[in-house]
């Protein structure tokens, strides 16, 4: 782990995992009282926990880990380099300002962002989510 990452992978790979479960939900399509079956699963419901899963996972990691996260995230996109994360951390803690999950969460592609962070970063996704699948 980089000095300067302040918070386990593995928790980054459970963010990345939920964050994809986000990304594959659609809008309802079919209309209340329908029978629901196996296609409606990725259906996005009000009774679907994933999304406040998340914001809470999110929300009840320290301030360290989340300027953490928020860095990965950065790195994956491309605003700061990999050799570049402790200036990404601190400013991370810096800029926080708002609720850290409002802010991942409002940024499209997040798990894409977290996983390339993490490879940036010198780490194997597939080995760190391996234990969490």
């Amino acid at each position: 782990m980089p000095d300067d990452l302040e918070i386990n992978p593995e928790k980054i790979a459970r963010v990345i995992i939920r964050a994809r479960e986000l990304d594959v939900k659609v809008a309802r399509w079919d209309r209340p009282g329908d029978d629901a079956d196996a296609d409606t699963i990725l259906e996005n419901r009000p009774s679907d926990g994933t999304e406040a899963e998340l914001r809470q996972y999110i929300a009840d990691l320290n301030d360290d880990e989340k300027a953490s996260l928020v860095a990965v995230m950065w790195i994956g996109r491309d605003t700061y380099d990999a050799d570049e994360l402790a200036e990404a951390v601190e400013t991370a803690k810096a800029e926080a300002t708002g609720p850290t999950e409002d802010y991942l969460l409002g940024v499209p592609l997040l798990s894409d962002f977290l996983e390339s962070g993490l490879e940036k970063l010198g780490y194997s996704v597939e080995e760190v989510e391996e234990g969490l699948l």
